[in-house]
């Protein structure tokens, strides 16, 4: 649960960083590509934003979808013998 917490703050947070960039006036926008609105539109600059936002989630995602970690300390100590896998003897 804390895993999952973790992972939706931190989306949130590059979701937010990347709506302020996109919104913003900064330097080296460049040119329009797309006109959304008569004062807005999408810039060759918000792509390289986009794209590391994408990379940010993905990486986030990956984390929060990973099984958990699995140490030597959690092996078996009667050699595996106590897994469901074990055939069961007919009495």
């Amino acid at each position: 649960m804390l895993r999952w917490a973790g992972a939706l703050l931190a989306t949130a947070a590059l979701s937010l960083f990347a709506v302020l960039l996109l919104t913003g006036q900064y330097l080296r926008e460049g040119p329009v590509l797309v006109t959304l609105s008569a004062g807005h539109g999408i810039h060759r600059g918000d792509v390289g934003i986009v794209a590391i936002w994408l990379l940010g989630v993905i990486g986030v995602l990956t984390c929060a979808l990973s099984g958990p970690r699995v140490g030597r300390d959690s092996a078996p100590t009667d050699g595996g013998r106590s897994g469901v896998d074990q055939p069961r003897t007919q009495r």
